[in-house]
């Protein structure tokens, strides 16, 4: 699964001119899911997302989580998150996974991440949605699950000396 959170101060997701849901602040995910997903990275991703430390302590740093600071997330599905632009100038979206088990994986992270305590609002599944938001910082950071169970690089790996 791939998410991008966005730290904001306010988002809304309209479908046909109606506001479905709206966040006074905190994070707006917008959440893809691959073919090779399932409920484990669902689960995974919500508490990563739901202990990701980028809400601003009383000194201005990034240094709490939605947790710590009584945030809700606003999810929105995104299955262009797994757009492959290799090759030519339209995307594939091959790797995204079907809509009927992207659905069911989107709404999981939704109630895995209330679970852990966040309040949390989503756009309609497959709908055209209008998402208004205003990024506080701005901050956005991207997860991706496979890359979350990987191990962190050392200095070797990237072309650097070890010291």
């Amino acid at each position: 699964m791939r998410a991008v959170v966005q730290r904001v101060t306010c988002a809304t997701v309209e479908v046909d001119g109606h506001v479905v849901a709206k966040s006074d602040g905190g994070f707006l995910v917008f959440v893809g899911v691959g073919r090779e997903d399932g409920r484990s990275q669902a689960e995974a991703l919500a508490v990563k997302v739901a202990n990701l430390r980028i809400m601003e302590d009383g000194g201005g740093k990034a240094n709490l989580s939605l947790l710590e600071t009584g945030g809700a997330a606003l999810v929105v599905s995104q299955f262009t998150l797994f757009a492959d632009c290799r090759r030519g100038r339209r995307p594939s979206f091959s790797d995204a996974a079907d809509p009927s088990i992207a659905e069911q994986l989107v709404e999981e992270f939704r109630l895995a991440l209330e679970r852990t305590g966040v309040p949390t609002g989503s756009g309609v599944f497959g709908a055209h949605m209008t998402v208004s938001l205003v990024n506080d910082g701005p901050y956005t950071i991207l997860l991706d699950t496979e890359e979350l169970n990987s191990p962190r690089r050392q200095k070797d790996d990237l072309g650097c000396e070890a010291h």
